[in-house]
């Protein structure tokens, strides 16, 4: 593979006075290496074995570390898709140079991007969660602290992750929320790293508020008596929502995080960018994310009335209102996966046709083949991820191995440019304007 084939002209592709990597992900070009489905098939294999190979190492029961729990693993997977959110849509891949991005070799990339990505990981959980949050603010964010308090050392820890990855919940749908809805208005002239910290401290600024709001008085519950002074307690949503849980919550929260990656990816911001005014199209977009979320996850868990029957209030796991809640934000997961693989490798397939149709071809095969993956995971999981084996299980959480794929994904198709399958070609000046 020629130096040639990796790299942009540097005159064609009239890069801005900023040498950071803003506008990278937009303007390159990825082609693949062999007709089609060859590349897809690649790619589909990489990613495959790279997810196993890294499950089996942190994730998996049998494994090697043996982060899943669940709660441990569950919150370094969530976070680490966060931060990649962060170092690509937020930070354009500062403080690396585009020219660095456009002529390093895409293994070399990756492994240090990824490298970047596990520090900030690490630092974001254990320094500022663990050690400043839960020492200095809110005591259940310390396992250190809890197991001084009287806390068994496996449920402290457990607690504490809990607590990161329900904010990582929040993260997770806001942190990609104001760049696709708002296009970072109304710092979008800021030069990085001014503009992705600043978009990042406002995020989690409203991630924080909405925690306290809705995620804390389900932490507050755990624990016996309950929390009553710091938290509100019985939660307020207990009436409505039939369940003291947080899951809840989980439900609509993650249905805005898989919302947000549908407008991005298969959807193209359509029909959103219909609308010609900046402002106009960044509230309508962030809104309309919202409001279609609640349309799915109350349209999942209806589903899952007509199927299952009516949900008890205190009955046992799919009888349980607080796991069905549960379930709509594992459901909806599934469909990112086949969401995510027509935007990174199949180039939005189709494109011949106007765009109310392409975006309807593409949503009905991503639906479908949700449904596909949702049940070959129910049906084989447990065989080859060390997960339990009924759907309804304490030890059960799909969204684990789910966003754990995407994460590899993401690191396969941002760090790396879908390497082997793909290989990046010039761009000329005409292109990247378009």
């Amino acid at each position: 593979m020629s130096t040639a084939e990796l790299t942009f002209d540097a005159k064609e592709s009239d890069a801005p006075e900023e040498t950071y990597g803003t506008g990278y992900l937009e303007e390159r070009k990825l082609l693949g290496r062999w007709r089609s489905p060859w590349p897809q098939i690649v790619s589909f294999l990489f990613v495959a074995a790279i997810f196993y190979a890294t499950w089996w190492i942190f994730m998996d029961p049998r494994g090697v570390l043996r982060l899943y729990t669940p709660q441990i693993g569950y919150m370094y997977t969530r976070w680490m898709l966060i931060i990649a959110i962060w170092m690509v849509y937020l930070m354009h891949y500062w403080p690396f140079k585009r020219k660095w991005l456009e002529n390093t070799h895409p293994v070399l990339k990756g492994v240090v991007l990824t490298a970047v990505l596990a520090g900030v990981l690490l630092i974001v959980i254990r320094v500022f969660f663990f050690g400043f949050i839960g020492n200095y603010a809110i005591t259940y964010f310390s396992p250190k602290r809890m197991v001084e308090l009287g806390v068994t050392e496996f449920f402290a820890m457990e607690y504490a992750s809990l607590a990161c990855l329900m904010f990582a919940s929040l993260a997770s749908w806001l942190s990609p929320a104001w760049p696709v809805a708002f296009e970072n208005r109304p710092w979008n002239k800021l030069k990085q790293p001014a503009l992705g910290l600043t978009v990042l401290a406002v995020t989690f600024l409203i991630a924080m508020v909405i925690y306290l709001a809705t995620m804390h008085s389900h932490m507050a519950i755990l624990f016996y008596p309950w929390q009553q002074y710091t938290a509100v307690t019985p939660p307020w949503w207990m009436d409505f929502a039939g369940t003291v849980s947080g899951n809840f919550h989980i439900a609509w929260i993650m249905s805005c995080t898989v919302v947000v990656w549908l407008v991005e990816t298969i959807w193209e911001r359509w029909p959103f960018t219909e609308i010609k005014k900046p402002g106009l199209r960044g509230v309508v977009t962030f809104f309309g994310i919202i409001l279609l979320a609640f349309a799915f996850a109350f349209g999942v868990y209806f589903m899952q009335e007509l199927r299952w029957g009516p949900a008890i209030m205190g009955d046992r796991y799919m009888d349980d209102p607080g796991w069905r809640w549960l379930h709509v934000g594992e459901t909806l997961v599934f469909f990112l996966l086949p969401a995510m693989f027509i935007n990174f490798y199949c180039g939005n397939w189709p494109q011949k046709f106007s765009k109310p149709l392409n975006w309807t071809i593409r949503t009905f095969i991503t639906f479908a083949l949700g449904i596909v993956v949702y049940v070959i995971y129910y049906k084989t999981g447990h065989l080859y991820l060390g997960v339990q084996q009924d759907m309804a299980h304490a030890q059960q959480f799909p969204m684990v191995p789910t966003i754990w794929f995407i994460n590899m994904m993401l690191v396969h198709h941002w760090f790396m440019d879908n390497w082997p399958g793909f290989k990046k070609v010039k761009v000329t000046a005409e292109e990247v304007a378009k």
